[in-house]
C-alpha cells in the first residue's frame, strides 16, 4: 500500500514547485529523461524534490526521493499522452475554482503583489497560467484513472484483507455529519421563463435541421464552463448530474439529442457523445432562467411557516422536504446531502463551504434545526434554506463493521490505482524512454 500510495503522491506534488523553474533553476542545468520527443531537466526534478520535502517533513531522510519524483514525472508525461490520444477532457468549471484557489493560497504566502512576481519570476498572468496547465494535467490523469477504474468493485473479503494487511496505516476516521436539508430558491417571472423556453426551442429546430450541437452550443449556451468547448461536460460519473438531467442523459443513444429538460439552473439540450457502465460523455447547451428580478419574500414566508412546523412536530422534515424542498437532488430522499460522488451520508463538515460548516456547528445535538436564513454558496445562485443535524459522529479509529463503507472506498481506490498503475508500466513498453543519473 506505501509503494502505490508513494507513487501516486510524488506524481502529484506540485503547487510552488512548478511555478518556481525559472526562479529557482539559476544553476547550470542538464537533461534527465527523455519520453518520446520530451525532455525533463534536473532543475524540474529538484524543485518538485525541495516542495516534497517542504510539504511532507518524513521525506526529508529519503535518499532516492529524487528518482521517485523523477519516475513519477515521466509516468505523468505518458498518462498525458495517452489522454491527449484517447480525447480525454475535464470539467472546466472545477479547474477554473482550483485554480482560484491554488492561485489565493499561493499568494497569501506574499505580502505583496510584487514579492510573488519578483520570487516566482512570473507575472501573476503567468503564475496562473502555470498552476492551471499543472492542475489541467492533475485532473486529466485522476479523469483517465477513473475511466479505467470504471465497474471495478470489492468483495467483503477483499475489504477485510486490505484492513487486515495495512490496519497500522490506515487514517482515524474525522468528525463526520449527517444533515439535511430543505431549500427554496427565488421566483421566475413568468415572462423571464417564457423567453428562455421560445429560444431553447428555436435552437432544438435548428438541431433538428442538421446544425452542428457543438457549434451552437458555443454560440448560444449560457453556462460559462462548458460553452467555449462546445458544451462538452467530459465523463462524469452516476450520480453527479441532477437527477433530472442525468435520466434524460442515460436515456439516449449514442449521437442522440434530448428533448428539452428543465432544471434549476434553466432549460438544457443533451447530447450523448458515449457511454460506460456507470459514466456517460456528454454535452449540452444551457439557457439559463433570469431570476434577478424574483423576490425571496414568498420563499422566507413559506420557510417560517415550515419551520415552526416542525419544531412543534405537525411533520417530520423528511416529510416537508420531499414536498416544499427546491433542491432535485436531496429532496427524493428526505432532503439528506450526500457525500459527492457517492451514496454516503455522512461526511467531514469540512466537505462543506464554509457558511454551511457555520450554520452546522451551531447546531449542537442530534434533531436541532436551523432557522430560516440566505445562503450564498459559492459560484451558485443564493437560495433561503432550513437545516438538521441527524447525527454527529466524533472522530475515531476505524472500525471495519461500523465504518465498512469508509473502509470499502479506501479498499476500492487502493485496488484501482494499483491497476492503473500496472497500465501504466504497459504504457511504458509503447513510448520510447530515457534515464540519466538524477
Amino acid at each position: 500500500m506505501k509503494k502505490v500510495l508513494m507513487n501516486t503522491l510524488l506524481l502529484l506534488i506540485t503547487g510552488l514547485a512548478y511555478l518556481q523553474g525559472s526562479a529557482l533553476a539559476k544553476v547550470a542545468d542538464r537533461v534527465v529523461a527523455v519520453v518520446g520527443n520530451e525532455v525533463i531537466f534536473k532543475s524540474e526534478i529538484d524543485n518538485r524534490a525541495l516542495m516534497a520535502r517542504l510539504q511532507y517533513p518524513e521525506l526529508a531522510q529519503d535518499k532516492g526521493l529524487s528518482r521517485s519524483i523523477l519516475e513519477g514525472v515521466i509516468d505523468q508525461k505518458i498518462i498525458l499522452a495517452k489522454a491527449k490520444i484517447d480525447s480525454v477532457s475535464i470539467d472546466l468549471n472545477t479547474l477554473d475554482s482550483m485554480v482560484n484557489d491554488r492561485f489565493k493560497q499561493i499568494s497569501s504566502s506574499f505580502t505583496s503583489k510584487v514579492e510573488m512576481e519578483s520570487r516566482l519570476g512570473k507575472s501573476s498572468a503567468g503564475i496562473r497560467e502555470s498552476i492551471r496547465e499543472e492542475l489541467r494535467n492533475q485532473q486529466l490523469i485522476e479523469t483517465l484513472r477513473k475511466k479505467k477504474s470504471a465497474g471495478i468493485t470489492v468483495t467483503y473479503g477483499e475489504a477485510m484483507e486490505f484492513y487486515n494487511t495495512n490496519r497500522s496505516q490506515l487514517p482515524e476516521i474525522p468528525e463526520e455529519v449527517s444533515v439535511s436539508q430543505l431549500i427554496k430558491y427565488s421566483g421566475v417571472a413568468a415572462e423571464s421563463r417564457a423567453q428562455s423556453l421560445a429560444t431553447i426551442q428555436e435552437i432544438r429546430k435548428e438541431l433538428l435541421a442538421g446544425a452542428d450541437f457543438a457549434t451552437l452550443a458555443m454560440q448560444y449556451s449560457q453556462d460559462p464552463g462548458s460553452a467555449k468547448s462546445g458544451g462538452d461536460l467530459g465523463l462524469v460519473r452516476k450520480g453527479q448530474l441532477i437527477p433530472s438531467f442525468e435520466t434524460a442523459a442515460y436515456a439516449l443513444k449514442e449521437g442522440g439529442i434530448s428533448d428539452i429538460v428543465e432544471t434549476r439552473y434553466g432549460f438544457h439540450l443533451i447530447q450523448l457523445l458515449s457511454m460506460e457502465d456507470n459514466a456517460v460523455h456528454v454535452r449540452h447547451i444551457l439557457i439559463g432562467l433570469d431570476r434577478s428580478k424574483g423576490d425571496f419574500s414568498e420563499a422566507i414566508q413559506q420557510l417560517n411557516s415550515l419551520h415552526a412546523d416542525l419544531l412543534s412536530g405537525k411533520e417530520t422534515f423528511a416529510e416537508m422536504a420531499k414536498k416544499y424542498s427546491d433542491d432535485s437532488a436531496s429532496a427524493p430522499i428526505g432532503g439528506a446531502l450526500l457525500m459527492s460522488g457517492s451514496s454516503r451520508k455522512t461526511f467531514p463538515p469540512s466537505k462543506l463551504f464554509p457558511q454551511l460548516q457555520q450554520i452546522i456547528a451551531s447546531l449542537k445535538k442530534s434533531g436541532d434545526i436551523s432557522k430560516p436564513q440566505q445562503i450564498n454558496p459559492p459560484q451558485r445562485e443564493p437560495f433561503y434554506g432550513i437545516f438538521r443535524l441527524n447525527e454527529r459522529i466524533a472522530a475515531h479509529p476505524l472500525d471495519p463493521e461500523k465504518d465498512y463503507s469508509a473502509l470499502e472506498e479506501m479498499a476500492l481506490d487502493y485496488k484501482s490505482r494499483q491497476l492503473f498503475n500496472q497500465w501504466v508500466q504497459q504504457l511504458h513498453k509503447e513510448v520510447y524512454v530515457r534515464i540519466s543519473d538524477i
